[in-house]
Order: structure tokens, then C-alpha cells, then sequence
């Protein structure tokens, strides 16, 4: 087996035909992370006869001591099966990076473990995987374990969309509460629209919170895969919103005051009675939350007569398949469920290219109603999602010593940082 550098044009031609092919492995995302702080190698692998039987891009930099890291996003792209070929190639890549001056090179394989349902059942199994998982510890890579959240680089457990029904059957199947949700949203005026590469700057204030990555990152995330990008933006139309809150008030006013009228009837008693007081307990309460959104919507009818933007997401299409890539949406507007709305719209629009499927990307794997990612994953699988679990993350040391270290350093930051949280809570 020989290990060779490859032109971006001949990774992309081996990648796209390969069986755990997917958008990370590209010359598109590539350039992306070379515009984001990161060098890249295309690297293929041969067997005897010159056959190219793996590749792999790999993005890398120094993060210590002037040592680098290096990952294969979603990757490598090759045969774990073959646990011979497996050894082999990373005795070889071991003494090619070790060279170059890297400490560890870290991979998550695209490769599902398990489908489960939305409440953590397994569906259906890789009956490749546990053979996979040996091979790789064999081959020297550290697993970093079935981990249930986002410990990784990028999120182990997906929530996918089927796409194989009709689009009333896709809606008929969402839990009760999604449908409402989305129904909601169009009756107080959510409108969804697609925007282009000059509305990045506004997609950005609505996600810049939910991770590190800069505006420039997701212009070039754009610009390389801009065909197959889709960029959604939810705008509440105010004067629409206006009209189905005053539609709302009046409607409860006149079921308040057939509630009063029964009440104060004296030929209902006993338990009808008490039964059209609780009633009218619960419409006083909505009439109230009623007339406080007719006062909401008036203020912003007024403040933004041409509607205001309050969420968005980016989505991409690759391979038969639309991948939501991140999401966000102004929290001051969460009842109206301008996220809702705009995955109703994804799931439309991928149905209507007839892809197999649309991914909601991370969730966590802790499926008690009790954890952190509750509402995540409520509102995700509420669209009667699966999830696939994937294998996990790996790393593989190459320089045994700085990895040591810098483990150690990292645990220490992290600690100092913990100490420092705890100090400012007590001030």
C-alpha cells in the first residue's frame, strides 16, 4: 500500500462513488475550512497495483507547542472492514505524520450504528459495526466511547425525515403538537421565504450564538456549495398577525360570555355548573393572553409595518438528500414557531425534489423526557423522525508524549475555568 497525494479534481471523483460518501469529504467543504484557519491534504491510498483503494481529505494546524492536529471529517474514506488493510494504513500515515510534525489525527466515520425510533428503540442494526469498532481499536485509534450528547466534533445522533409518502400522508404523521404549532404559525402570519448570499449578514445575528464559527465561514460555505445551498428566512407579516389576534379575542370573548350566561342560570347546578366555572376560569385566562398578543401585534404593526424577520436556517442538498446545517430564531418570538414552520417548508420543498429523506441534524441520545435536550429533541423528532446513532468519535496518537500534555493542559484550562464561573456565581 503506498500513501499518494491527490489532485482536488481526482478526491472528488473517487469520494462522490464512495459508500460512506458524504458532504465533509468534498473539495467544496474543503476550501471552506481553508479559508477558516485550517491547511488541507487530499490524501489516497493504493494497493499494489497502483488501484486507488481509499482517500481521505484531512484539514489540520498547530495547537500546541508547535505540534498539529490533524481530522478527517467524517472520514476517512475506505474499507474499515478489512482489518489487515486498516493496520496497514495507519502504520504507514503514522510514520508520513509523524514527520510532518502532527500529535494525533482524529476521524468520526459516517457509519451508522443503530436507527432507533424517537423514543431510543433500535430499529434496525449495522451488522457491520461491531466488527468496524474492533478493527479500529486494533489499529490503534482511542474510542472516545458512546457518548449521548455533542461531547464530539460533530453531533453522533441525527434526526432523519423519510420523504417516502405523499406530503399529506409526511404531514398527517407529525405528533399532534407539531401539527398545531406549524398550523399556528400560519394563522398569526409567519411567512417563509428563500433568501440569497446577501442576506448572510441577517442569517448570521440570528445563529451567531450557537456556535464559535465567524459570518466569513458560512459566506464560504455559500459561495462553495451555492448551488446546492438553500438559505430560509421566517417573516412575521404584522398586519396579518394583527388580524388573527383580534380574530382570536373575539372569539373567546363570545365563548366567555355564553360561559357567564350558563353560569348565572340557576336552573344549572350541581356538577354542570361547577364544570362551566372551571371553563370559564380556563377562557378567562386565554382571553387574557388573547388580549395581551392584540396589544403585541398592534405595537409591532406599527413598529414594522413591512413584517419583521424572526428566524431562519441554512439547508443543503447532496446526494439525494437535504441536510439542515443550523438553525436559529429570535426567542422574543417562540410562540409564534417560526422554527416550525420553516422545517415544514424544508420537508416540502425536499419532497418535492423527490430526495429520500431530510436531516435535522444533531439530537441528543438521552432519551429520559427529563434531560438537558428535552425540547430539542421534542420538537425535532415531533416530525416523526428516526435517528440514526453513528459510530463515534476516534483518535489516533502519533506523538505519544505532546498528547499527553496537551490532554493535561486542556483539563487544567478547563478546570481554572470551572473555578472561575464558581467565583463569579458567589459574587
Amino acid at each position: 500500500m503506498q500513501i499518494i497525494t491527490l489532485t482536488p479534481e481526482k478526491f472528488q471523483e473517487y469520494a462522490s462513488c464512495h459508500r460512506y460518501r458524504n458532504f465533509y469529504q468534498t473539495v467544496a467543504y474543503g476550501n471552506i475550512m481553508k479559508n477558516n484557519g485550517y491547511d488541507i491534504h487530499y490524501l489516497g491510498f493504493t494497493d499494489d497495483n497502483n488501484h486507488l483503494i481509499g482517500a481521505s481529505l484531512i484539514i489540520f494546524k498547530e495547537i500546541f507547542m508547535s505540534n498539529k492536529m490533524a481530522y478527517a471529517p467524517h472520514g476517512m474514506l475506505i474499507d474499515y472492514t478489512d482489518s489487515n488493510r486498516l493496520q496497514e494504513l495507519m502504520t504507514k500515515l503514522k510514520k508520513l505524520l509523524a514527520k510532518q510534525g502532527f500529535m494525533y489525527l482524529k476521524i468520526d466515520p459516517y457509519i451508522p450504528l443503530y436507527i432507533r425510533s424517537k423514543k431510543g428503540v433500535i430499529l434496525n442494526t449495522n451488522q457491520e459495526a461491531n466488527i468496524i469498532l474492533e478493527n479500529l481499536k486494533a489499529s490503534g485509534f482511542q474510542y472516545h466511547g458512546s457518548n449521548l450528547n455533542f461531547e464530539n466534533a460533530k453531533p453522533r445522533f441525527e434526526a432523519i425525515i423519510t420523504l417516502n409518502k405523499d406530503i399529506k400522508q409526511i404531514f398527517n404523521s407529525f405528533d399532534k403538537r407539531t401539527r398545531y404549532k406549524i398550523k399556528k404559525a400560519m394563522r398569526n402570519g409567519v411567512e417563509i421565504y428563500v433568501g440569497k448570499e446577501d442576506d448572510l449578514k441577517s442569517f448570521y445575528e440570528f445563529v451567531k450564538q450557537k456556535h464559535t464559527r465567524n459570518l466569513s465561514y458560512y459566506q464560504d460555505f455559500y459561495k462553495n456549495f451555492k448551488k446546492d445551498i438553500t438559505l430560509y428566512f421566517a417573516k412575521l407579516n404584522t398586519e396579518t398577525f394583527v388580524i388573527s389576534s383580534k380574530r382570536m379575542y373575539e372569539k373567546e370573548m363570545e365563548h366567555n360570555e355564553e360561559l357567564n350566561k350558563k353560569i348565572q342560570n340557576k336552573e344549572i347546578t350541581g356538577k354542570k355548573k361547577k364544570t362551566f366555572l372551571n371553563q370559564k376560569m380556563e377562557s378567562d385566562k386565554l382571553l387574557n393572553t388573547y388580549k395581551n398578543n392584540l396589544v403585541w401585534a398592534t405595537t409591532l404593526l406599527k413598529d414594522h409595518p413591512n413584517g419583521i424577520i424572526i428566524g431562519t436556517a441554512l439547508c443543503l442538498s447532496y446526494d439525494d438528500a437535504s441536510y439542515m446545517i443550523i438553525e436559529g430564531f429570535n426567542p422574543t418570538y417562540k410562540e409564534l414557531n417560526p422554527n416550525y414552520l420553516i422545517k415544514w417548508k424544508m420537508i416540502e420543498d425536499a419532497s418535492s425534489k423527490k430526495y429520500k429523506y431530510l436531516n435535522l441534524n444533531g439530537v441528543s441520545g438521552a432519551f429520559d423526557s427529563k434531560k438537558q435536550y428535552r425540547g430539542l429533541n421534542e420538537m425535532k423528532l415531533g416530525y416523526n423522525a428516526v435517528i440514526t446513532e453513528f459510530i463515534g468519535e476516534f483518535d489516533y496518537i502519533i506523538n505519544g508524549l505532546t498528547y499527553n500534555l496537551y490532554k493535561n493542559f486542556n483539563k487544567d484550562k478547563a478546570g481554572e475555568a470551572k473555578n472561575e464561573k464558581k467565583k463569579e456565581s458567589k459574587n
